[in-house]
């Protein structure tokens, strides 16, 4: 795991060392083991390419990038992990090809020279790459199947930047810290930025599956990766059996090529059924116990799952290690981790995700986590609400729009109770049934609507092009498969890279952590879309084939335990003790200075809270976070 950037000049400049070298410093907490530089310059093009490395796996010298071939005509920058390297390896030695390393990161250059761009589809791991062609002056970028590592760049024509981050390319004179207004749509719409865009006009992400080819002044971007549909309906997998038994023998072989390192490993243990089974899987595939990581809240006791985790800590007898937080520490955080943000990011599980991760790094360099599984199983509440619309609409629209439903959402909501928590999600079924498929997958995600966008932005500042419904919408018709596995595709496509992924892989590289993820695994996700959404959800229950299928390595208190989020209680504590976080970024001094909102609109919002009649507290967060972000970078 490491930290990669570089830059490409077409205007017969040299790269600048200084430059470069700003750009890779920049990058120290993803790499602090090592660092390195590779500048050339012919035929008026520049170059220059930076590396910080976190060591895994060969921690010699010979593993050090940027990484040339035997005879310097490929040069490469690398940050992840292939875990078929070894396979590769012996395929490639069978050519002829020889060895420097023991490193996955050199197989990526040996199957480039052997096979080109079509080689990337080869790779089995999480990635993001950048290889550089002495002889065609060409650079090929390239991002792993799912959008586990992120990749990011800056191309105006004669200057194109790269790096995995945007703070690394901000030193680049010629970019322009404009905000994208599509990108600040898509923020308020969904809490967080998917790719392509970025908060900046200029900077794009590299999509997942996507390879990207800069050459001769040009940029070309296509796609390498993609779940395929399967033949007829869209299920080739029926037979219960059969789908239990090639759900586990992949899943299992997934953990066991990620367990792979030479450094100390460990795995995240929340108690939820996902982090449970990979610890399960490890602890089939290990010689000695599993290092787990457990997350405790002391006065937080709606928050906190150690029992849970102790349960599967004791059923496969691990090295179990909890770490116990206070409210008052996480909040100590609050502003730490929000100035760290590249862009804004509006899920406040960042905070206890930086914290996990800081105090997980402690002990070992890898984690393996449970992200991934309710995006490929059905995990969520809402997935199981598409089966509740078609027996909503049964109601008579009389009784539904004239009756019900004023009558629903005039009840007082809030997260920081059951009951009110329960109301909450009640208003949001209610509120996101809408007659169109798309439209009600998209209400399920939204948070300001249009109407609270149009009366929350200054008049400058409104997009007038809205992007997210038609982000869903395409996603959705990507398949011909049934509406959960046409829900699901869209997650995977679209808040899976750009929320949680993107969340674990900043909070975690921030102490030079690195965490894998064996259920995004992309022979694991080709098979979860061959299985019908009717075994993910079956008689009410999410993730029922899932479940099923691990039933034998967890413990019986997780057979039927219901899905629970890892986040924080926002709503009470901006009530309470982070209500000057609300004062202090909300002010109207600062919001008018700035001139992005208007203030009637952020004042409203917050009497709403504070006077609980609506919970309007994730969307008061999403606000702190952008402000706090546009402080830190644009100021």
């Amino acid at each position: 795991m490491c930290g990669i950037c570089g830059k490409i000049d077409f205007t017969g400049a040299p790269v600048s060392e200084d430059l470069l070298r700003w750009m890779t410093d920049s990058l120290d907490h993803r790499g602090p083991d090592d660092s390195g530089l590779y500048r050339a310059h012919r035929d008026g093009v520049g170059l220059g390419l930076g590396h910080r490395r976190l060591s895994i796996i060969d921690l010699s010298e010979a593993g050090r990038q940027p990484m040339s071939n035997e005879e310097g005509t490929l040069w490469m920058v690398f940050n992840g992990e292939i875990y078929n390297f070894v396979s590769l390896r012996q395929e490639l030695e069978g050519k002829g090809h020889r060895f420097r390393s023991r490193t996955d990161s050199e197989v990526i250059l040996h199957l480039f020279e052997e096979e080109g761009r079509a080689g990337i589809a080869r790779l089995s791991g999480m990635f993001a790459v950048a290889i550089w062609s002495v002889e065609t002056r060409t650079l090929v970028l390239a991002r792993d199947p799912v959008g586990i590592k992120p990749l990011v760049y800056f191309w105006d024509g004669k200057h194109f930047c790269f790096a995995s981050e945007i703070k690394a390319l901000l030193a680049e004179p010629a970019l322009s810290r404009e905000i994208d207004l599509e990108a600040l749509d898509l923020y308020l719409s969904l809490n967080y930025i998917p790719a392509p865009w970025t908060i900046f006009r200029k900077v794009h992400k590299l999509r997942p599956g996507h390879l990207l080819t800069v050459h001769d002044g040009q940029i070309k971007e296509e796609k390498y990766w993609d779940i395929r549909p399967c033949p007829g309906d869209g299920q080739d997998l029926r037979d219960l059996d059969g789908m239990k038994a090639a759900l586990f023998k992949t899943l299992e072989e997934a953990v066991r090529s990620q367990m792979v390192a030479d450094v100390p490993l460990g795995a995240f243990l929340s108690g939820g059924i996902d982090s449970s089974v990979i610890v399960g899987l490890m602890a089939r595939n290990s010689p000695r116990p599993v290092k787990t990581y457990a997350i405790g809240y002391q006065d937080m006791p709606m928050y906190d799952e150690r029992a849970y985790a102790r349960e599967v800590a004791a059923f496969h007898q691990t090295d179990h290690h909890e770490i116990v937080l206070d409210s008052r520490e996480i909040m100590g955080q609050i502003p730490d981790v929000l100035a760290s943000l590249d862009e804004p990011f509006g899920d406040s599980s960042a905070v206890p995700t930086f914290m996990v991760a800081r105090e997980t790094a402690r002990d070992v360099t890898v984690a393996l986590s449970g992200d991934g599984g309710d995006e490929l199983f059905a995990g969520y509440r809402m997935y199981r609400g598409e089966a509740w619309y078609r027996r909503y609409f049964l109601i008579p629209r009389l009784i539904r729009k004239g009756l019900l439903e004023p009558a629903l959402l005039a009840l007082p909501d809030s997260r920081d109770n059951p009951f009110s928590e329960r109301v909450r999600r009640i208003k949001k079924f209610v509120r996101s049934a809408k007659e169109g498929f798309a439209e009600r997958v998209f209400a399920l995600n939204e948070l300001f609507s249009r109407d609270a966008k149009e009366a929350l932005l200054a008049l400058p500042y409104r997009s007038q092009c809205h992007p997210a419904p038609g982000l869903f919408a395409a996603a959705l018709e990507q398949l011909p498969a049934d509406p959960i596995n046409r829900m699901l595709y869209a997650d995977l496509k679209i808040s899976l890279p750009a929320d949680m992924l993107w969340k674990v892989d900043t909070m975690s590289m921030r102490h030079g952590l690195e965490v894998r993820v064996p259920l995004l695994d992309q022979r694991l996700c080709e098979l979860a879309f061959r299985i019908g959404g009717e075994w993910k959800i079956r008689h009410g229950r999410g993730k029922y084939l899932f479940v099923e299928t691990f039933r034998s390595i967890l413990p019986k208190l997780l057979h039927n335990r219901p899905k629970w989020g890892f986040e924080m209680p926002v709503s009470r504590w901006l009530k309470t003790d982070l209500g000057h976080l609300i004062d202090h970024c909300l002010s109207q001094e600062r919001i008018e200075r700035q001139g992005l909102f208007r203030h009637g609109a952020v004042k409203a919002l917050v009497a709403d809270l504070r006077q609980g009649r609506r919970d309007t507290a994730w969307q008061i967060w999403n606000l702190i976070a952008f402000q706090t972000w546009y402080e830190s970078v644009i100021r």
